[in-house]
């Protein structure tokens, strides 16, 4: 069964936009942009050097340099990263890493035990089997008997750390840290930032984001959440998260389909296959935009009822969009009404 019509949709700010107004009074925003993790980054921050373009040069090298090392430390795509180094490695003894790295697979793991192993980043070799990891997709879908093995090579309970050794129990263990490490990057960014007392900024990483302060004295910053259709760009709802991070998952611009059926890039770790429900969007606002990062996609994996289930008993502030058979449905937990906001007037 060979897939024929394959609909690949570039991963660009998924889900997110960023809204911003157009006066700003009598401080100016300085922007920076770039690569990193396979993806953008965009920053916006009010200028308190009254526009000193040595200064903005300055932390534009420092953030890319900032980001690089988040690169060398956590990336799959680079072989000789310390997580390339440790997958690669066939040994189970405690492999040293950086203490970033150890923090972010230690928050990975909790994540994962709170969320019933709905997140698991061991989950690689499937993502990669129904074509969706640094390998080249597939010709045809996955059988019972290759999606068995590859599962046999899955799961949290296989991964451990102590300090900042990681441990595997199983030579051919793969980590991949993606749903959490460019929460990780726009939350190191932030830190950057502030330690350089700059108080008001909007970080975006791959549509991964952190707000802090107010782009002027009128308002705070404003966030779009992205209809979920894959055939044009419109808003669904705007949103200011306030001081906190903010991650969306969905599964609406990178999935292929083969007769009649979807595929998501979203697998389900207890299954092993690619999520199948209604929930097509998950917008989590949470303190830290890695934390955010790795809820919103347990909980997309979740579905509507037991992800709100989930949402309200954790007190989280999570935002949901359902497929119906009339359109979306809006769902969100009491904790996210406060970040709701009405369409703003001006915006760039």
């Amino acid at each position: 069964m060979i897939i024929k019509h394959v609909k690949w949709l570039a991963l660009i700010a998924l889900a997110i936009f960023l809204s911003a107004c157009s006066d700003f009074g009598s401080s100016s925003i300085i922007k920076l942009e770039g690569r990193t993790m396979g993806t953008t980054y965009h920053i916006s921050y009010l200028d308190g050097s009254s526009g000193d373009e040595a200064v903005k040069l300055a932390h534009h090298k420092n953030i890319d340099n900032l980001l690089v090392i988040i690169n060398d430390q956590m990336s799959t795509y680079q072989d000789d990263s310390e997580l390339s180094t440790f997958n690669n490695s066939s040994s189970t003894a405690p492999f040293e890493v950086s203490p970033d790295t150890a923090f972010v697979v230690k928050e990975a793991i909790r994540l994962s035990y709170l969320t019933d192993k709905r997140l698991d980043v061991t989950v690689g070799p499937l993502v990669n089997l129904w074509g969706f990891g640094p390998q080249k997709r597939p010709e045809s879908i996955p059988s019972f008997e290759a999606l068995n093995q590859i599962r046999k090579r899955v799961g949290i309970d296989h991964l451990s750390t102590e300090g900042n050794y990681l441990s595997k129990d199983i030579s051919d263990l793969y980590v991949d840290l993606s749903t959490v490490a460019k929460g990780f990057g726009v939350d190191k960014i932030a830190q950057y930032l502030m330690q350089h007392d700059i108080n008001d900024f909007l970080v975006e990483v791959g549509g991964e984001i952190r707000a802090m302060g107010k782009p002027n004295s009128k308002r705070d910053w404003i966030i779009a959440i992205e209809k979920p259709v894959s055939s044009h760009r419109a808003v669904q709802q705007y949103i200011s998260p306030l001081d906190n991070g903010l991650a969306t998952s969905g599964d609406y611009r990178i999935y292929y389909e083969e007769n009649g059926r979807r595929f998501s890039h979203i697998i389900d770790p207890r299954t092993g296959q690619p999520i199948n429900h209604k929930l097509v969007s998950v917008t989590v606002i949470h303190p830290s935009s890695m934390t955010a990062d790795g809820l919103s996609t347990a909980i997309m994996v979740m579905g509507s009822e037991l992800g709100l289930r989930f949402a309200q008993d954790q007190e989280l502030a999570v935002f949901m969009v359902v497929k119906t058979d009339n359109g979306f449905r809006e769902v969100y937990t009491d904790a996210f009404k406060p970040f709701l906001v009405a369409a703003p007037i001006n915006k760039l």
